[in-house]
């Protein structure tokens, strides 16, 4: 059962659609009961590129050097649930979350590699992971590019579940947006906080 919830939001600015998205996945997290951590990278000031000494330190016994990276990694590794809220720029991740994977998702927190080479995940804790993102083009225009941001969550961050809970992954999206439909936003807030209340 899913009770503690991790939340990834990126975006810069409250008063985007993002923002509103945040709130409603928030607001059916709570009528379900569910204990909710946010990770707000931009409030937070999260540094983006890993540095010189997060890269040296990638393989050895000890690869987090920043504290900030510590307690994002103890909420991964803790929660039931990661939930990644996030505008598509550019056809993928912004920098800021892609950034976030790749500093939080080290050996020792997300996966090991075994004595063949192997890598096996370490995040046996989640039941479930969960993108909810918009866009500006077309769902036809975003598969035709290769919809990098729904790779880089669903497939390749559920190698590093156990493969019994590999498949456990939701999908929530709102295309189009270059042509913006204020009904159709407003459905799609609607769907978000269902989809939450229902997790």
């Amino acid at each position: 059962m899913i009770r503690n919830v991790l939340v990834v939001y990126a975006h810069p600015h409250r008063k985007s659609l993002s923002w509103a998205v945040l709130a409603a996945a928030q607001k059916g997290l709570a009528s379900a009961g569910k204990s909710v951590t946010v990770i707000d990278l931009y409030a937070e000031g999260f540094r983006t590129a890993m540095s010189t000494e997060e890269l040296l330190a990638y393989e050895t016994e000890t690869p987090i050097c920043d504290p900030m990276i510590a307690e994002h990694a103890q909420h991964l590794t803790s929660c039931d649930a990661l939930v990644a809220i996030y505008p598509t720029w550019n056809m993928g991740f912004p920098a800021i979350l892609k950034g976030w994977f790749e500093r939080v998702c080290v050996p020792g927190v997300a996966f090991r590699v075994d004595e063949t080479g192997k890598l096996v995940g370490n995040l046996g804790n989640l039941e479930k992971i969960v993108g909810i993102t918009t866009y500006g083009s077309s769902r036809w225009l975003i598969l035709v590019a290769g919809d990098v941001g729904r790779r880089m969550l669903l497939r390749s961050l559920r190698y590093m579940v156990p493969m019994s809970l590999a498949r456990r992954t939701k999908w929530i999206a709102l295309y189009g947006l270059n042509q913006p439909n204020p009904t159709k936003i407003e459905a799609f807030l609607t769907r978000v906080e269902r989809e939450m209340a229902g997790l």
